[in-house]
């Protein structure tokens, strides 16, 4: 028997499908610049790149507001608590229709999983995605500011490698939106704030 919970208020839906839109282009037009395939060109898609990069620094910049402001930051700290647990559930017990060892509630929207993987994006993979977003779109300055022995190739190679980490991140997420009470009701609950859980 499932039961209806309203988790994710106005703002959190907006933010997260914002976010995962402009996450999204970015990446489309990162595969644009390296020339895997043509759609705007590369001198175009450096363009939108760059201001979808600034419009998503813009949003992250008002999310984190929020967050401070609002208290909902403590939906984030990191917990070890029933990390083995879910780890087991996600390797095995999601196949079995095993119970989930995490009850969602409005002051506890995420799992022990979920907050160490929001964690990192946080603490590793944004801050190296942003790091050389910002020393690639200021190269010809890193002279002026004393960091002409950094390798263009190099800050090239970790943002890349930070794209990349954030993509399978976004591969894992979609997965995960089916692990729900039902398919669909984890996409339901960011579409309507309103959770179906066990």
């Amino acid at each position: 028997m499932t039961q209806k919970i309203y988790i994710f208020k106005k703002f959190e839906r907006f933010w997260h499908w914002s976010q995962a839109a402009l996450i999204i282009f970015l990446m489309a037009t990162a595969f644009d610049i390296h020339g895997t395939y043509t759609i705007f060109g590369f001198e175009q898609a450096v363009i939108y790149h760059r201001l979808a990069a600034w419009t998503l620094v813009g949003l992250w910049v008002f999310a984190i507001f929020w967050h401070l402001a609002t208290g909902e930051w403590r939906q984030y700290s990191p917990s070890m608590t029933n990390v083995i647990a879910m780890v087991k559930y996600y390797l095995s017990g999601i196949f079995k229709n095993a119970p989930h060892p995490h009850r969602q509630t409005e002051l506890q929207k995420h799992n022990p999983l979920q907050k160490l993987a929001y964690l990192g994006i946080l603490a590793f993979v944004a801050p190296l995605i942003w790091t050389t977003g910002w020393l690639l779109l200021f190269w010809d300055s890193l002279e002026a500011w004393g960091l002409g022995f950094l390798q263009l190739e190099w800050i090239a190679i970790g943002h890349t490698i930070g794209a990349f980490m954030m993509l399978t991140f976004l591969v894992a997420h979609i997965y995960l939106i089916t692990a729900g009470a039902t398919l669909t009701s984890h996409l339901k609950a960011m579409i309507t704030g309103w959770e179906e859980v066990h």
